[in-house]
């Protein structure tokens, strides 16, 4: 791959962003992390040569940005999402609008292969704004650019997740866990593969105009989940199921919160199961085999634990191979 080749990555400074941009690297690419804050996302450029990770301003809502973070591209990929809007219309503008904007631009300016990162649940019948938002995005990109690939992960979970250490969080914190929705299903998938999946997309020609949905080797219920958080973290914390009209009410009042860190429309998520459809193609036609989650989780929980120390549980025993030297050279 020669040295001068770019690649674009909208939103490279988030959780998957950062994978996606150290494995773009490592291939040789120049690669311009469009973000909103360059700054910010200054803490990627140790992950390749001098001048080879170039931060710069571009959010997805602006045309002109857009049109300057692609120029000259070879690759892009697009991982820009919000889990909350912090003004009315934002998943709008952002799933829908600007993953539209992303693919016209994209594919003006000649760019050779895309990669949009999506999401299980993308329906434009779903009961969220997410949900809509995300599928209206999918349509966007498929319009303006034929042979995009789709990508749509489960959970992702990865040593800076939201999910598990924030649960950890609260079962250190809480002499309960609240469980809502408890019957959920997830397929949790690493975010080393979910990395590893859009370079093998932007490799594989066969992999154009294709989408994939991204699960990971268990599927668990949400209350399975927090079983399983406090196994890793040796806490003993009663799992309360919260009625729905009292978990309307936390999201409502999550929701006046700096960040948003429980909204109505995530409360509408949680009602529907996130595990791939039968019969679509996935990490295996990528040529990935999925990371099971007691591989990675229990070593960055750790710190959770009582006195944060370090405990292998049962049925993770190392036999040959470091867990945590995987989180490592993932990072």
């Amino acid at each position: 791959m020669a040295t001068r080749t770019i690649a674009t990555v909208f939103g490279g400074s988030g959780f998957i962003g950062r994978y996606v941009v150290q494995r773009l690297a490592r291939r040789g690419f120049i690669v311009r992390v469009a973000v909103r804050d360059p700054v910010g996302a200054g803490f990627l450029k140790p992950m390749g040569a001098v001048g080879q990770i170039v931060p710069l301003f571009g959010p997805i809502v602006d045309e002109g940005h857009v049109h300057r973070a692609l120029e000259g591209a070879t690759w892009a990929v697009n991982l820009v999402g919000i889990l909350a809007e912090q003004r009315r219309g934002d998943f709008d503008r952002v799933h829908g609008e600007g993953a539209g904007r992303v693919a016209r631009i994209a594919a003006a300016a000649g760019v050779a292969r895309l990669v949009h990162l999506s999401a299980i649940g993308a329906d434009p019948a779903s009961p969220s704004a997410y949900g809509r938002s995300k599928a209206a995005g999918e349509a966007a990109v498929r319009q303006a650019f034929p042979g995009a690939t789709i990508l749509r992960p489960s959970l992702v979970f990865g040593p800076e997740d939201a999910f598990f250490n924030r649960f950890a969080g609260m079962a250190r914190l809480l002499p309960i866990m609240p469980v809502i929705s408890g019957a959920t299903r997830f397929q949790p998938v690493y975010v080393g593969d979910v990395a590893d999946a859009t370079l093998a997309a932007l490799d594989r020609a066969d992999a154009q105009g294709t989408i994939f949905e991204l699960g990971g080797p268990d599927v668990r219920s949400f209350r399975e989940l927090m079983e399983a958080v406090l196994t890793w973290t040796g806490r003993r914390r009663k799992l309360v199921t919260l009625p729905m009209g009292l978990a309307r009410l936390q999201a409502q009042f999550g929701e006046l919160i700096p960040g948003k860190p429980f909204t109505r429309d995530q409360l509408l998520m949680l009602a529907r199961d996130a595990i791939v459809s039968a019969g679509m193609p996935g990490l295996a036609e990528l040529g990935i085999v999925p990371t099971p989650m007691d591989l990675v989780v229990p070593d960055y929980l750790a710190r959770f634990r009582p006195g944060g120390g370090r405990r292998i549980w049962p049925g993770q025993e190392r036999s040959g191979s470091d867990h945590s030297s995987l989180v490592e050279r993932a990072i």
